[in-house]
């Protein structure tokens, strides 16, 4: 019998034994896949992209990492990820959205290259994401987790990890042997199982959501049902989060995986409509703003064009890369020519000067 207070040592492996994958639930999963598959053609059919990890991919970041209630503004980090400021120069909210960025790309990266989700590629991750060398929780570890913890007044424990030597680990063999091995199961559905099964094992001290939530979308990239990382997932998670934690409290209490699985799918469902109604407004701006700058600026290109709408800021020496100018005088000319016609606005932060794409902006918003 499940007790809060006591490791859950008797997390059940994968496959669930109680798992039944009725109509409900299929009816559910063909929308979602359906969906995922109009979002994957979608990404495909960009110039180039892997810009969207700047576009998408930050939004996503930004809103794991409001889960865990840690929040910053938009304009931060736009200025830092135009400045590819690092930890030093950053406010500590921000840091941490940017290693979630850092760590959701450089997993990507090295999923190509292990070509499964691996041990590695989820200890890289969780230390990207966490700016840390620490491995698995160590068998002696205290961890709980508690409703409305502070360091001033401990909640009350809602749920105790396992624990012991070992235990974590084998864990963890398993939910990956069930990812890459088990084919019995459809892959977007073992992603929502493996989901609450990373999170029932929380194998780190610290980080446990949003490193989950990044292996969620390796794992749709590793299955072929992605080819970028940027399903914004997060936003779903995050605007019920009530329901998402109680229902991952359904599965460890009484097995409740039906209502968790259709929870998943629906999440599936409207963030690939979202995010693909995302990227037809940022492709549908990029080709309007191309024909008005074009019809109004002899100098404007389809490469210059293509870096306004890489990021939403971006700073003055990228512009004089891509318009392979030297001469300041020039440069300002130009800006202003932009700015004059509305595609771009200006501000100025101590000694560095951002432009702005406002309509990029006002769409990731």
């Amino acid at each position: 019998m499940f007790d809060r207070n006591l490791p859950f040592n008797d997390l059940p492996n994968l496959p669930p034994p109680e798992l039944i994958i009725d109509n409900e639930i299929l009816i559910k999963w063909g929308l979602a896949s359906r969906n995922l598959a109009e979002l994957n053609k979608n990404i495909l059919r960009m110039p180039n992209p892997s810009m969207l990890i700047n576009t998408i991919g930050l939004r996503e970041a930004k809103t794991s990492t409001a889960i865990e209630n840690i929040f910053t503004t938009d304009d931060e980090l736009y200025r830092a990820i135009s400045s590819q400021i690092r930890e030093d120069h950053a406010s500590s909210s921000a840091k941490e959205v940017l290693r979630y960025r850092e760590a959701l790309w450089g997993g990507y990266q090295l999923i190509k290259a292990e070509d499964r989700l691996t041990e590695k590629v989820l200890l890289q991750v969780f230390q990207k994401t966490k700016n840390s060398t620490q491995g698995f929780r160590p068998p002696q570890s205290l961890t709980v987790i508690r409703r409305g913890n502070s360091e001033l007044r401990p909640g009350e424990v809602i749920y105790t990890p396992p624990r012991g030597e070992h235990i974590i680990q084998d864990k963890i063999h398993n939910l990956l042997d069930f990812l890459n091995f088990d084919t019995d199961i459809d892959p977007l559905l073992k992603m929502a199982i493996a989901h609450y099964q990373f999170e029932a094992i929380h194998p780190f001290t610290d980080g446990n959501g949003r490193t989950g939530r990044i292996l969620n979308l390796l794992y749709l990239v590793n299955q072929g049902l992605l080819s970028q990382p940027v399903l914004y997932l997060s936003r779903y998670i995050l605007e019920n989060k009530a329901d998402y934690y109680l229902l991952l409290a359904g599965v460890t209490q009484r097995a409740a995986w039906k209502p968790w699985l259709l929870f998943m799918m629906e999440a599936v469902e409207r963030t690939a409509k979202q995010t693909n109604q995302m990227i037809d407004d940022i492709m549908d701006q990029k080709e309007v703003t191309l024909r008005f700058a074009k019809s109004k600026i002899s100098w404007y290109s389809n490469e210059f064009n293509d870096l306004l709408f890489s990021q939403p800021y971006v700073k003055q020496e990228r512009f004089k890369e891509v318009l392979k100018i030297k001469s300041r005088t020039t440069l300002v000319k130009y800006a202003n020519e932009l700015i004059t016609h509305g595609i771009i606005s200006s501000f100025y932060d101590k000694k560095e000067v951002y432009y702005i794409n406002n309509d990029l902006v006002r769409i990731l918003s």
